[in-house]
């Protein structure tokens, strides 16, 4: 498939491994009392969006969960992503924050392809991901696409959780039961 940009997925810990990549754009979500990575000073020039809230899916008084308005930002930093454009979106692990947000960037820059295309891709680039169903549902309403995007999310648990059934236990347990359900009640 061909993207309308190039991509990378990662965690922290595999930012300096991307520094020599060309990337263009960086998309950075981290805790909010979590300091800047120092290895954004080997990147060269890049525009960076940086966003703060906790990877998870339900609101709670010990943590700052996704909103609307993180989801507003970073598709308003999407909307300069050009062709020549290398995008890198990471999170803490790259698993889970940041793969929601690829697939919304995607999803923007790409209105006629399906969410599972979307997910399909993200998985050949970062095959552990397991994208934060809030801060898909939130950009799924915002960019009109009537659920597509959240199935496509919700095809990703089902391939990661016959692939690997221990993260059920660990999603439940991490507070995402929700994203567990999703994939079957009996689940």
């Amino acid at each position: 498939m061909q993207l309308p940009f190039g991509i990378t997925v990662c965690g922290i810990d595999e930012l300096a491994r991307h520094s020599a990549a060309r990337v263009s754009h960086v998309l950075s979500i981290l805790d909010p009392d979590w300091p800047v990575p120092e290895a954004f000073g080997s990147f060269g020039e890049h525009d960076r969006l940086e966003v703060r809230f906790h990877d998870v899916i339900e609101e709670s008084p010990a943590s700052v969960a996704p909103s609307a308005a993180h989801v507003e930002r970073l598709l308003a930093f999407g909307h300069g992503l050009t062709r020549e454009a290398h995008l890198l979106v990471h999170c803490h692990a790259g698993v889970s924050r940041s793969s929601a947000a690829m697939a919304l960037l995607i999803a923007q820059a790409m209105p006629a392809l399906e969410g599972e295309a979307i997910f399909a891709e993200i998985l050949r680039v970062r095959p552990q991901i397991w994208p934060n169903l809030r801060i898909v549902e939130f950009g799924d309403r915002a960019l009109g696409r009537n659920g597509a995007l959240i199935a496509g999310a919700i095809g990703v648990y089902r391939h990661q959780a016959s692939r690997r059934p221990e993260l059920i236990a660990q999603f439940r347990a991490g507070g995402r039961a929700r994203e567990v359900a999703a994939i079957s009640p009996q689940t």
